[in-house]
């Protein structure tokens, strides 16, 4: 929201400086962005005298002007004719960037070297004279800065509003609040209107279909209007807020809209047909080409304004086409209405159509002010416009909003905000923004907002008011009560960080996605129908069709995230995430949130460099990952095990593992399948893991465990044997650990072959076992025996051979 304090001059007297105001405003919640002076743009622009006069040699409608400014004097091209000698113009100097975004440099005309400009008023947006140019006082200062001389200023202050501050979507608005923070009044402009007697019924009429979006909509109708320009100060005010001027009547509605925060719209009386208005829902599907000439298809839920034929507005939003103010209009139908809010907002957002009105629709205007809007556009038409008003008003509204009164205890404020505030001091600081106040005890009020001030309806609200009025700085701080003695820390807090340092640790980033994904996700990610992650919580009031779901899964961010990265050439990543997700058992109870981690690898498994070679990563990196993890944790006894075909989704058949603790699934492991990768436009293999970190809180032992270090040597033996390939290792290792020999240390596999000479539905597979004993040095024939006793049984429980 820009805000041009010259304007701001009208409605209430500015007693402070402009970083003064701009302080009061953020210290009061409207936050200040900037500060600007719209004139910046004249600091180049000097004083300038014009010394002589010549012909240009080689140009008949040009003259070369010696121009005097101050220090020295310059020559200067120019083909108006208005120039006198010794008449003082403004004169741009080279690299002045004028109001409509051009910059003037040093230039050759006609061999002439031009080392200026001389400026008419239009061009400096001081005026609308074109003819010729600007003539300046004979007292100004040769070769001083033309702003200073003419002591232009007008400083623009860009504020941040909070959505629930719609009142302050206008110049009024912002008067208000700095009238409140001064202790003066604002003056509210003129808006009277005289009506004899009540004739426009005579020519028009308005028919609401639908109460529950329109539930008031009012107009005035003018006649023998003259479409023309609009006055310099009527421009000058609009570009001083940033609005392109187009006509008088068209300026005029937009004039109203940023004084009173009041959106209005002025319809061509006789293109309307059979000259009435009509209030209704679209029908699905219904086609109309609004001012812009885009044609929108609208939906059942959407309102427009119509005539006795055809639409002629979207409510709220944008005008058509088929309406609007041209040059031949001579009489116009004024519109001011009061439109549901949460209807504006859904059919903006569905049309991706945000404008001025919508902006403010969609936050809720004043439904009391929708009259005085009328009136003054009214009246100021009548103005710059001629002609004349149809005398009365058509005002339809017959479900009235009422009045809202709000209780308010002296003692619970002052609890609430930690202030000590008199119940004196609260109805005049409650009063200075307009809110009507009832004291009933010494300790309970009834308050009363204005009905511009549509975001109040709670006490909490009117805490709040008390809060900026008083200013948040004179609120005295206060410390919280905090026990000697230190709290337990959270466990799930706690296994959530120290995750997120160990996966930190391991190289990987921590991305934070939306909790919020695309429907699309689930169908990308092959889920099958009756999977549990399809029962997502759909959100009622999407921002995008990409966050109209709450995500069932990890997975859809880390994969959008990697192809944002992919398409900033970074193909290298290895990502991780942990947050919930959210699972919908019923419809009208709440998801089941369950706390996940997730992580994708992909790329290199280490940058190239002198050193080694780039080697893509593979399953076996991100399992060492997930594996190095656990151990970590101290969570023990974590396998991993072939997760069966039907049920690999996202994730290749015989490339993924599930991660079991016991008969219990806590995730999975495996490499992206070939088409969710393409799903996602993604051309790169990617190996991801993820796992549920609730199953594992109870898993993570507090308790530090130590053994003493062994005095004796260890000693190795090496097992190769052939077995069925549908055989997995894991349940080799287990059977050898479930022996429980106090002699075997450890085992691992080393080494897995197929192909000639082991037969096709074969494979080799070497084992490393690992023997020490804590009471000796161990003896070849104490392993042997040992070592032999373990090759037989492992060669009679998986029907293996030994190699030949």
């Amino acid at each position: 929201m820009k805000v041009s304090l010259s304007w701001l001059k009208d409605y209430v007297p500015i007693e402070m400086e402009a970083d003064d105001i701009a302080d009061a405003l953020t210290m009061a919640g409207l936050e200040v962005e900037m500060i600007a002076d719209r004139y910046d743009y004249l600091k180049s622009v000097v004083v300038g005298c014009i010394t002589e006069i010549n012909p240009h040699p080689n140009a008949d409608k040009l003259k070369v002007c010696q121009v005097d400014i101050g220090d020295r004097i310059i020559p200067v091209i120019c083909g108006a004719s208005n120039i006198t000698v010794n008449m003082l113009a403004p004169l741009a100097l080279p690299d002045t960037c004028f109001p409509d975004g051009k910059v003037l440099e040093i230039n050759t005309i006609r061999g002439i070297t031009s080392e200026g400009m001389l400026c008419s008023e239009a061009e400096l947006r001081l005026g609308l004279d074109t003819s010729g140019i600007m003539r300046l006082s004979s007292q100004l200062h040769i070769g001083n800065n033309l702003a200073k001389e003419l002591k232009l200023s007008d400083i623009v202050l860009e504020i941040d509003l909070t959505p629930n501050r719609p009142d302050c979507l206008s110049m009024i608005g912002i008067a208000r609040e700095i009238a409140a923070i001064q202790k003066t009044c604002v003056r509210y402009p003129d808006a009277e209107v005289f009506d004899a007697r009540n004739r426009i019924e005579n020519f028009t009429s308005v028919t609401i279909e639908d109460l529950d979006l329109c539930p008031r909509y009012a107009a005035r109708l003018l006649e023998d209007i003259t479409i023309a320009p609009s006055p310099f100060w009527l421009q000058d005010r609009l570009l001083s807020v940033g609005l392109r001027p187009i006509n008088n009547i068209v300026d005029i509605t937009n004039f109203v809209l940023m004084e009173t925060g009041q959106p209005l719209h002025a319809f061509d009386f006789d293109r309307l047909a059979e000259n009435r208005i009509v209030v209704r829902r679209a029908k699905e599907g219904e086609v109309f080409t609004t001012l812009d000439l885009k044609e929108r298809i609208l939906n059942s839920d959407m309102l427009l304004i119509c005539d006795g034929e055809k639409p002629v507005a979207i409510a709220g939003i944008m005008g058509g086409y088929n309406s609007e103010i041209e040059k031949s209009t001579t009489r116009v139908l004024i519109e001011s209405a009061y439109f549901n809010p949460t209807g504006i907002r859904k059919t903006s957002k569905r049309l991706c159509l945000n404008t001025e009105a919508s902006h403010r629709f969609e936050r809720g205007v004043d439904p009391g002010g929708i009259i005085m809007a009328l009136n003054r556009a009214a009246y100021l038409m009548i103005e710059s416009g001629g002609g004349r008003l149809i005398d009365g008003i058509i005002d339809e509204y017959p479900q009235k909003i009422c009045k809202k009164t709000i209780p308010l205890s002296v003692v619970n404020t002052n609890r609430v905000l930690g202030t000590r505030l008199t119940q004196n001091e609260i109805e005049k600081l409650l009063k200075s923004i307009d809110f009507e106040i009832e004291i009933n005890t010494t300790d309970q009020l009834t308050v009363s907002p204005p009905s511009f001030r549509v975001d109040i309806s709670r006490p909490v609200d009117l805490m709040e008011e008390l809060a900026r009025l008083s200013g948040y700085d004179n609120i005295p701080t206060t410390f919280p009560l905090i026990p000697a003695n230190a709290g337990k820390t959270i466990r799930e807090r706690d296994l959530r960080d120290k995750i997120k340092n160990l996966m930190i640790g391991f190289g990987f980033n921590e991305i934070i996605s939306y909790s919020f994904i695309n429907k699309q996700s689930l169908d990308f990610l092959q889920l099958a129908p009756n999977d549990t992650r399809r029962n997502a919580v759909n959100i009622l009031n999407p921002l995008t069709e990409d966050q109209a779901i709450m995500r069932t899964s990890l997975l859809p961010g880390l994969l959008e995230t990697m192809r944002h990265n992919i398409a900033q050439q970074i193909r290298n990543l290895r990502l991780f995430e942990v947050g919930k997700v959210f699972i919908s058992s019923n419809p009208d109870n709440l998801p089941e949130e369950t706390q996940m981690i997730a992580g994708l690898w992909t790329g290199s498994r280490v940058n190239a460099s002198w050193l080694s070679k780039e080697i893509n990563c593979d399953f076996y990196d991100i399992k060492g990952v997930v594996e190095g993890l656990f151990t970590a944790l101290n969570i023990d006894d974590v396998a991993f095990t072939q997760l069966p075909s039907n049920i690999c989704n996202y994730t290749k058949a015989g490339y993924t593992a599930q991660i079991l603790l016991g008969n219990r699934m806590l995730g999975l492991v495996g490499e992206i399948h070939p088409q969710v990768l393409e799903n996602y436009n993604l051309k790169q293999a990617a190996f991801v893991f993820e796992f549920n970190v609730d199953q594992c809180v109870n898993l993570v032992s507090e308790i530090k465990q130590t053994k003493a270090i062994p005095k004796f040597p260890a000693t190795s033996r090496d097992i190769t044997i052939i077995i069925p390939k549908t055989i997995e290792s894991i349940e080799i290792l287990d059977s050898v650990k479930n022996l429980k020999e106090e002699l075997v240390e450890n085992i691992y596999l080393f080494d897995v072959f197929e192909g000639h000479p082991i037969p096709k539905e074969k494979k080799s597979v070497s084992f490393r076992i690992t023997y020490r004993s804590f009471q000796k040095t161990l003896e070849d024939d104490d392993i042997n025996t040992l070592h032999k006793i373990i090759t037989d049984k492992l060669l009679k429980e998986f029907a293996a051979t030994l190699p030949v």
